[in-house]
């Protein structure tokens, strides 16, 4: 069964009968030889020719239809000459098929509200290759044209020599930039943990010279070969007539056939017991790592209740484990991090794997980890241990089972297509909750001893360290740290009573000075007498399910633009560190089996703490929330494992184009303003405890404070919650002035700035920006700015993708803040080769100048506004969306307007306004432009490169 938790089960392959009308009664295909309660919610068929079929009704978001064709061939599935393939159809069938012209779809479905890369994906794996579409605001008609034109990709995909060339060069672009040290490690990785089986070698991008060698003729022979009914699965999800998704389906893929038989699908081999137990991999620049492999013969087996069984149970002695790796480490150990996980790895083996960020001494950090890990396989576990973990699984099922009629019919279309790549079946949450409920109750101390020692019991065992130079050794001395017998390491948690009411008293209960409702929202607007402002919103959109934000301070304008800052070691060790008597393992331990959280975040104009709760236990998450900020505790341990941390991963900033940008674009927009520069190695190197209270003491002691509760809180006094805890709080002043803060931007120049990385040579990224506006003054002009970046978007997609395949992945995004009057921009950039950088911003250039030249046909704004339209009003059916919307609404009655005009403003938009903000803000003066080049390349010899591969493409 697909566990809700994450767990993976071996594969089966699921039995089919041949059926002359779409749906017999009891054709409940998935569930073949199983006793897995059913879910009544689905309806199952095969047709005449093979396919299978899963279909469901479901509603939400409201309007919405889920489709996933699923086809049972992946990269294990190729020859050697055809590495690649599997995942190059699946770019061709996207593009459409012989039935309409190249490019056509996209722009069809388009049409229908629907976002490219979002709405309509695809996805290739070792195992299968699945083609999603989500189509909102369904009709007849649109879903109609849909399943048809679906229908002609799969079946009849347009592989000409020209679509081949074309999508060669996009998937070419792609595998250049995922080129670089991580990947090459992962691919070395999988070399020597699965050597002697096709895993081994079969990344799904596949390879340069088998990419070069695919001709139309033989990726349709591939096609011909595993794209057959027989193979497929087809599964809609949504708000429509299940009876009418079957309909479509018999109509659509009911005559398609296949020629011959259905091949047989290849050995995927079993581990190799002679092949080599240990693996050097030198990789300048990244931090030593370790993986430890148990690795089993895969098994196919049918899944049954009691196969469920087994896997809840692996899960929980897998979370045991973990516990304790992560106790060791966060009182200061030999490693950073140590995870264990097991897998069934893509039917081909069942694995246990240890994961290592060793501190220095590798031999140690293995040393520990395999003595944790022998603890486990020698004493049994206490039943409190058991308890602690399974309260984590069983709160989460409980959590899955009170928002189930809110479940995304797109969640529940990737959960069936998974179900079946894993061999596994589905079932309700309900399900779910009796046979965990049952589960848990068999899992004493000696069972949970038995499948440690099988999870952890191997025919083969095999270990890799990643290291940045070589060590004393190579392979023998990993060959002998494993040999050294395991010294028993325990590192279990104390059992310890831990309360709620150990925290000091916050102070005499608030007082309500003012309460009332906001206009056009389903919320109201309560005020404290210190201030504490809360917006709350009583729903049932998510029965059981209460999501608090609570936003203090000042965020990013409590620091000057040119001061030092430590913002950037809020994430991790500010929570980390621990609330009034308790530390990180207290926290969890009253949490422990609760919906109960603390998410820490800096916004522009405030700090947020945030959680996702429920009814039953609002009250102690708003204790928690308050006395983090009443009675912080300063634990060392987390600044340093941060510092750490920080130091550890610093190398590999520069080692891609990509890396580099993650690391530096936001600083370089804003000319180099500290809030957003990343810190370099020295002021990493400083960071202490005492620097971290210092700069955080005064923040979680700063006002304002706004809380937003949104959710089912119809059973809870939410005001007396709210007057216990964060209205009971001293008055609260703001840290520093607030208002009047300017974001730079960054200068222009007629060159591009240059950075550098240390990555492959034919890696590149060029980007180029225009600043905008910010602020809640002109928010119609905020929302045409996002159709004016999904128009060039478009643009750049097409002719740098699409029409020549110089770049995976280009993309625009408007920045447009609202905490700041400035600040704001137009991001145009794409990873490429260094010889296209002067195309792309010849393209870019000319988009630009295009927008500004020349109203925008009605066909494009509307094909580029519709989904975006589309994506705010299915979003605006969750609370998540109108909670990030009204942040500040308390305190600034615009935010609020703002937020309930999104929809009219972008159906507002029009070409005028287009071309108005183009002129506005699409100004040569004020463009910056950068490129990210490999070390040593200069931009001439960029353009020397270009100049060279046009004269090579013209001969």
């Amino acid at each position: 069964m697909l566990l809700l938790a994450p767990v993976r089960a071996p594969a089966q392959e699921a039995a089919t009968s041949t059926l002359s009308s779409p749906q017999a009664a009891g054709d409940d295909w998935l569930y073949a030889g199983s006793d897995i309660p059913r879910d009544a919610g689905w309806r199952f068929g095969t047709l005449a020719n093979g396919l299978r079929y899963a279909v469901r009704n479901n509603g939400v978001p409201p309007g919405q239809v889920s489709i996933r064709v699923r086809m049972d061939v992946g990269s294990l599935f190729e020859t050697e000459k055809e590495r690649g393939f599997a995942h190059l159809l699946e770019h061709l069938t996207f593009r459409g098929s012989v039935h309409i012209p190249d490019g056509e779809a996209k722009r069809i479905w388009q049409r229908f509200g629907v976002s490219f890369g979002s709405d309509t994906n695809a996805q290739t794996t070792p195992t299968q290759t699945v083609y999603q579409l989500d189509l909102p605001s369904v009709t007849a008609a649109n879903l109609d044209e849909s399943m048809k034109l679906l229908s002609g990709m799969i079946r009849e995909p347009r592989i000409s020599s020209a679509a081949v060339e074309a999508e060669r060069g996009v998937v070419v672009s792609e595998l250049r930039e995922s080129d670089g040290p991580q990947k090459r490690i992962a691919d070395a990785t999988n070399a020597h943990l699965f050597a002697g089986q096709p895993l081994a070698d079969r990344s799904p991008i596949g390879t340069q010279e088998t990419l070069a060698g695919a001709r139309a003729d033989s990726v349709a022979a591939f096609h011909d070969r595993w794209y057959r009914p027989d193979r497929a699965v087809i599964v809609v999800v949504g708000d429509a007539d299940p009876a009418e998704f079957e309909r479509l389906i018999a109509r659509y893929f009911g005559d398609w056939s296949a020629d011959g038989s259905n091949p047989t699908p290849p050995d995927f081999g079993t581990p190799d017991p002679k092949a080599a137990v240990a693996r050097e991999i030198v990789e300048p620049g990244q931090p030593a790592a370790l993986t430890l492999a148990m690795i089993r013969p895969w098994k196919k087996r049918i899944d049954t209740v009691e196969n469920t069984r087994r896997l809840y149970l692996e899960y929980l002695a897998q979370a045991l484990v973990n516990r304790r790796l992560e106790n060791r480490a966060r009182s200061g150990g030999s490693y950073l991090v140590a995870t264990v996980g097991q897998e069934y790895v893509s039917r081909s083996a069942d694995v246990t794997m240890a994961q290592i960020v060793p501190l220095g001494d590798w031999k140690a950090a293995l040393a520990d980890v395999r003595g944790v890990i022998a603890d486990a396989v020698q004493t049994p576990p206490s039943q409190a241990d058991i308890d602690r973990e399974a309260n984590e699984i069983e709160a989460f099922l409980a959590k899955e089972l009170e928002n189930a009629r809110n479940e995304p019919g797109a969640r529940l279309a990737d959960d069936m297509v998974r179900a079946v790549d894993i061999g596994e079946t589905v079932t309700s949450p309900q399900g779910q909750v009796d046979m965990f409920k049952a589960i848990r109750a068999s899992a004493t101390p000696q069972v949970m001893l038995d499948i440690s020692r099988a999870i952890f019991a191997a025919p083969v065992t095999r270990v890799v360290l990643t290291t940045p130079t070589a060590v004393e050794g190579g392979d023998k001395a990993l060959l002998a740290a494993l040999a050294v017998p395991a010294q028993i390491r325990d590192d279990r948690l104390a059992v310890a009573k831990v309360d709620i009411g150990e925290l000091p008293a916050i102070g005499q209960p608030g007082t309500i000075v003012s309460a009332t409702q906001i206009p056009g929202l389903r919320a109201e607007r309560i005020e404290f007498a210190n201030g504490v402002t809360a917006l709350v919103s009583n729903n049932a959109v998510e029965p059981g399910k209460v999501r608090v934000n609570v936003r203090f301070g000042s965020g990013n304008r409590s620091v000057a633009a040119d001061a030092p800052n430590l913002l950037w070691t809020g994430d991790y060790a500010l929570v980390a560190s621990g609330i009034g008597p308790w530390g990180q393992n207290e926290i969890d331990q009253i949490t422990n089996g609760r919906q109960i959280q603390l998410n820490f975040d800096i916004d522009d104009d405030a700090f947020e703490l945030a959680a996702e709760s429920r009814p039953v236990d609002l009250a102690d998450q708003m204790k928690l929330i308050a006395g983090k900020l009443a009675f912080p505790r300063w634990d060392a341990a987390p600044v340093e494992r941060l510092r750490v941390g920080f130091l550890t991963g610093y190398d590999v900033n520069d080692a891609t184009p990509n890396a580099v940008l993650d690391r530096n674009l936001r600083g370089w927009l804003t000319a180099g303003d500290a809030r957003w520069a990343a810190p370099d190695k020295a002021q990493i190197e400083a960071l202490t405890p005492a620097a971290f209270r210092s700069f955080w003491e005064p923040r979680l002691a700063s006002g304002p404070i706004e809380v937003q509760l949104f959710g089912d809180l119809s059973s809870v006094d939410y005001r007396q919650i709210l007057a216990d805890t964060l209205g009971a709080l001293p008055p609260r002043s703001p840290l520093a002035p607030t208002e009047g803060q300017a974001v730079a931007f960054a200068k222009h120049s007629k060159t591009p700035m240059i950075a550098y990385h240390r990555g492959e040579r034919g890696q590149a990224a060029a980007m180029t920006a225009w600043p905008t506006g910010g602020g809640l003054a002109a928010p119609r002009d905020a929302r045409a700015l996002d159709v004016l970046a999904a128009i060039f978007n478009d643009r750049l997609f097409d002719r740098l993708r699409a029409e020549q395949g110089a770049s995976y992945g280009p993309v625009v995004d408007s920045h447009w803040p609202t905490a700041f009057d400035s600040g704001g921009y137009l991001l145009v950039g794409s990873l490429l080769a260094p010889k296209d950088i002067d195309r792309f911003y010849a393209i870019a250039r000319g988009i630009a100048a295009d927008l500004v030249a020349r109203p925008v046909s009605a066909d494009e704004l509307a094909r580029n506004a519709g989904p975006i339209r589309e994506q705010v009003a299915r979003a605006s059916t969750g609370n998540l969306y109108w909670m990030f919307l009204l942040e500040g609404a308390t305190r600034d009655p615009r935010v609020a307007a703002a937020a309930l005009s999104i929809g009219e403003d972008i159906s507002a938009v029009t070409a005028a306004d287009i071309q108005r903000l183009a002129r506005r803000y699409l100004k040569p003066d004020r463009q910056w432009s950068g490129v990210v080049l490999p070390q040593g390349m200069s931009l001439a010899d960029a353009s020397a490169l270009g100049r060279a591969d046009g004269r090579a493409g013209g001969q």
